[in-house]
């Protein structure tokens, strides 16, 4: 497949647009509630410079041919490093994004040809391509900069972005919904369904 020139691109437009969106945070901002339940702004910040950190080592994994779990000590691992990064500095929030971002996209660069066929293993436990993993970051950076609460709406997010990631949660929608409540409410002979979690 090779590398997924449009991923990367989108991702390097995401992550110029979420540096300039926190740009001049304050302390006071960055410790301050976000739309994620008992998170603040730090703790996004943290999350999202902790998972390019994932990025690149998926990509390292993958330019040797080998299959890493996404985060060093797994889900526990990933919600404490989140928890020790989240009241930092506003500066230092933003210097570790900064930064982080800068590596995924060196990372991408780097990586062999060749490498973006070979598999990583996501937080869950699901193996995939190293080409897909360029698509999670951008989809990663585009969600989580709208959970920050600084301006960034759902109509802003790249069409291309969303057109792809619809196409993957619409085929799991039934399983979530139930199929025939989701094909009645669809064709007008039904109540929207409830969908089940994420």
């Amino acid at each position: 497949m090779g590398a997924p020139a449009e991923s990367i691109e989108g991702c390097r437009f995401s992550h110029a647009a979420l540096l300039s969106s926190i740009e001049g945070l304050t302390d006071e901002e960055a410790r301050s509630p976000c739309r994620l339940p008992g998170w603040t702004r730090g703790h996004v910040l943290t999350h999202l410079a902790r998972n390019a950190d994932s990025v690149v080592r998926h990509l390292g994994g993958a330019a040797r041919g080998v299959v890493l779990n996404q985060y060093p000590g797994g889900m526990k691992g990933r919600a404490e490093a989140i928890e020790a990064g989240a009241a930092r500095p506003a500066a230092d929030l933003i210097a570790d994004v900064r930064s982080s971002a800068a590596r995924v996209e060196r990372a991408f660069a780097d990586l062999p040809e060749r490498a973006w066929d070979n598999l990583v293993r996501s937080s869950r436990g699901v193996e995939y391509p190293a080409s897909f993993v360029a698509f999670a970051r951008w989809r990663e950076v585009e969600v989580h900069h709208l959970d920050l609460g600084l301006g960034r709406v759902a109509s802003d997010w790249p069409g291309p972005m969303v057109t792809r990631w619809l196409e993957l949660e619409l085929a799991d929608l039934g399983d979530r919904a139930g199929p025939g409540a989701l094909l009645a409410w669809i064709i007008g002979r039904g109540p929207a369904p409830e969908i089940g979690p994420w």
